[in-house]
């Protein structure tokens, strides 16, 4: 399908661009932009009216099985640290997951996604209870919506042997099965370095190697995570990661709240991605990650928030502004997310340049100030928001348009989301 976008506001941080021009799209990709572009044959044209168009943003780590945790009656007895954070209220809920819990659940959760101008989605699964063939129920939830995923199963060591092997072949059989389609990719899922033992982590590190993809594993989330690795290796964290050849380019590092200076140079060392979650954080009380120290290869994600990333950027800028750090950076980790993008699909994200996928967003904001290259990050920052997303493109197919989605009942997914939200609250409170 060939589409000719007239009358588009571009806003394209990365590239630091701004200005109105149109976009020739060809199937899934942009192939020209610039001014009144003469239309082609068999092109279809349609007229943006000046509304501002930016690249879809990427959600660089997040668990979708929290979609239903909404509005959940909290724990019996309050957490009073985020290891029983994780005990009481996390690993009760993936354990009570089934195959269709966890597909309402991303099914939900790509709605919501895609409505906050989010087209492609870093995913970090867990379901205990329903290890084999998770991955491509959530694949198959994101497709029926039209997102693109990047997708792994946690392994961990809390279940025993069994359950990590399990994990472990849920991770191989999806990797090994080129993803199912090309909106999608897999990546080699481990829980956190203190729920593994070395044996555990050094088969996540081969499997990754073996399939040239990266592990996605929460780092330094809280001291708990950097104590154990202190007891296991005076090295500390990153040295155990290195080691078992986790530490590597594809991979990707969730949180890295507690790094010590020269962990942060050893992970700009290894390439790994350092994706920071500033809601999940201050939610969980578990500390501010130093951005300054963070390497160039960063990126955001929402750690089971929803994928608002307008809303997430925000987050971030105002707490560390008050921390009187480095806040400036957080369009830096948007970019850094559609790089990341980039690098795991092998095409380019989160430019509107000619040769970039055709993911596409579509916002009804007229700003009331100058709007060009120099200011795009302020734009981006202070205007843009959620819900301002009229219509979203993903390669070249509209799957959101004027507010409305064209092939989905969304009012019939919501009832059954909600219906499947109870049972897994009851399933919760019965365990």
């Amino acid at each position: 399908m060939k589409t000719l976008l007239r009358n588009c506001l571009a806003l394209s941080p990365a590239e630091g661009i701004a200005g109105a021009c149109d976009l020739r799209i060809d199937g899934d990709t942009i192939t020209g932009r610039g001014r009144a572009l003469p239309p082609a044959d068999g092109e279809e044209i349609v007229d943006i009216g000046g509304r501002c168009v930016i690249p879809g943003l990427v959600c660089a780590h997040t668990h979708l099985y929290s979609t239903l945790s909404r509005g959940m009656p909290p724990p019996q007895r309050a957490p009073r640290n985020f290891t029983e954070i994780l005990r009481r209220i996390w690993w009760k809920l993936d354990s009570a997951l089934d195959h269709d819990l966890m597909y309402y659940s991303a099914l939900a959760g790509a709605l919501e996604a895609l409505r906050c101008g989010t087209t492609t989605i870093v995913d970090h699964h867990a379901s205990p209870n329903a290890i084999d063939g998770s991955l491509d129920v959530i694949r198959d939830a994101l497709a029926e919506v039209g997102l693109r995923g990047v997708l792994c199963y946690e392994v961990t060591d809390r279940g025993g042997a069994k359950r990590r092997d399990a994990g472990l072949r849920e991770n191989e059989r999806f990797i090994a099965s080129g993803a199912g389609t090309p909106a999608f990719r897999g990546l080699v899922g481990a829980h956190a370095s203190f729920t593994l033992s070395d044996a555990s982590l050094e088969r996540c590190g081969e499997m990754a190697r073996a399939f040239r993809t990266g592990v996605h594993i929460h780092v330094a989330e809280d001291r708990a995570d950097v104590r154990d690795a202190r007891r296991r290796s005076r090295a500390g964290l990153m040295r155990r990661l290195e080691r078992s050849g986790v530490a590597s380019r594809r991979s990707v590092f969730a949180h890295c709240v507690h790094l010590r200076p020269e962990e942060f140079r050893a992970l700009k060392a290894s390439g790994a991605w350092a994706v920071h979650n500033p809601r999940s954080n201050m939610n969980n009380g578990v500390g501010h990650a130093p951005l300054s120290l963070f390497p160039g290869r960063s990126a955001l994600g929402t750690d089971g928030f929803p994928a608002d990333m307008f809303e997430e950027a925000r987050a971030g800028f105002f707490r560390c502004t008050e921390e009187g750090g480095a806040g400036g950076r957080i369009v830096s980790l948007v970019a850094g997310s559609w790089r990341l993008a980039g690098e795991l699909f092998g095409r380019p994200f989160g430019t509107l340049a000619p040769g970039s996928v055709a993911d596409l967003v579509v916002l009804d904001y007229g700003p009331p100030t100058p709007l060009n290259a120099g200011n795009a990050a302020g734009h981006f920052l202070f205007g843009l928001s959620s819900s301002a997303v009229s219509s979203v493109m993903v390669g070249g197919t509209w799957v959101l348009w004027n507010r409305a989605f064209p092939r989905l009942d969304e009012e019939a997914i919501a009832r059954r989301a909600s219906k499947a939200a109870a049972r897994l609250w009851k399933k919760m409170r019965d365990t």
